[in-house]
């Protein structure tokens, strides 16, 4: 090597001190928020004491009830019924119960493989 090359190489120290300088504001944000989290946390309401949970039904448990449902049917009129006139549509439980099911040999999805078009 040079000297001209062995002087690019050493530099002056100004990079150093800024890599150094970098390095404390760094540290000094990561302390500033820690501080800042455990100040939020110190302002959070403390957890529920035990009385203060929920408890179970004196009936027992609640369940999860599955069943089909249909539609209602929409309101017979000779006018034009818009999406605000109707209201909440309501449901009721569907006259059969037992789930559909994909025919025998299709591929129950699109895309999904299968015996092609039939």
């Amino acid at each position: 090597m040079t000297n001209a090359s062995m002087d690019l190489a050493a530099g002056s120290g100004a990079p150093a001190i800024w890599l150094i300088l970098a390095a404390v504001v760094v540290v000094a944000v990561l302390i500033g928020a820690f501080a800042f989290g455990s100040r939020q946390k110190r302002r959070e309401p403390p957890p529920p004491r035990p009385e203060e949970q929920p408890r179970m039904p004196d009936e027992g448990p609640v369940h999860e009830t599955r069943e089909r449902r249909e539609p209602d049917e929409m309101p017979k009129s000779d006018d034009r019924t818009l999406p605000h006139e109707l209201g909440h549509q309501s449901s009721r439980t569907a006259s059969e119960q037992d789930r559909p099911r994909w025919d025998e040999g299709s591929s129950g999805s699109f895309g999904s493989g299968g015996p092609g078009g039939r």
